[in-house]
């Protein structure tokens, strides 16, 4: 069930890549709903997207304690 809700916020996140704030608002609404094993694996993932779109940057913040 976990893993669905993993899968579910990189399809979420995919799809707001456009949109620097709805992106950045989507990724702090799923910090607070994953398992700790699940952010970091998102903040990988989250890596990796970014440098594809490198407007996501300023986005990070949200990544880092």
């Amino acid at each position: 069930m976990a893993r669905a809700m993993f899968d579910y916020t990189k399809a979420v996140l995919s799809k707001v890549s456009f949109d620097v704030n709805l992106f950045c608002k989507e990724l702090k609404k799923a910090l607070t709903r994953l398992l700790p094993y699940e952010v970091e694996e998102l903040k990988v993932w989250v890596d990796s997207l970014i440098k594809q779109n490198p407007q996501l940057n300023q986005c990070l913040i949200y990544l880092n304690p």
